[in-house]
């Protein structure tokens, strides 16, 4: 396996992986692939970088996305993190968090932040993310939509992993 940068071949396996683990409403897989196409169409736009892993077939089962925030000194948003229900509980989450910490450190960052949901299927999401050294930092109330919260995640880059 190796992390590479997002390819056009990529992108109809990507839709067919956010479909398929079943953790993205229609509108948030829109929005991800809005994003996708951003990248692949606009060599030059630096809003969004996408990162896939790829398998020994060079095919992607995972990806992230991720961007400086607007008007900070070295805080990055992580816009998307997803990896092919096959390959899940294998390490390739961790692995793309830490090859995009070595990146956003690269650029000068000292901390990503990354939002999700409240309700029950981002469970593993929120898991995820605090076993991979982030820690919860803000709640926002019925952010989404009623009884649904943002989450906010932030992982401090001096900090060493867990």
């Amino acid at each position: 396996m190796k992390i590479r940068s997002l390819a056009e071949k990529d992108r109809a396996r990507l839709l067919s992986m956010l479909i398929r683990t079943q953790a993205f409403t229609s509108v948030e897989i829109d929005v991800a692939m809005e994003l996708i196409d951003i990248a692949l169409k606009d060599e030059n736009q630096k809003d969004y970088q996408i990162d896939c892993m790829a398998d020994d077939q060079d095919q992607a089962i995972g990806y992230t996305c991720y961007g400086s925030a607007p008007m900070t000194q070295g805080t990055f948003d992580l816009y998307w993190i997803a990896v092919d229900p096959d390959s899940q509980e294998k390490g390739v989450g961790s692995k793309l968090l830490s090859f995009l910490e070595k990146r956003v450190k690269a650029e000068g960052g000292r901390m990503i932040l990354a939002d999700t949901s409240t309700i029950p299927q981002y469970e593993k999401t929120r898991k995820f993310y605090l076993k991979n050294g982030f820690e919860e930092v803000a709640v926002i109330r019925d952010y989404y939509h009623p009884g649904n919260d943002r989450v906010t995640f932030c992982r401090r880059l001096n900090d060493k992993m867990t």
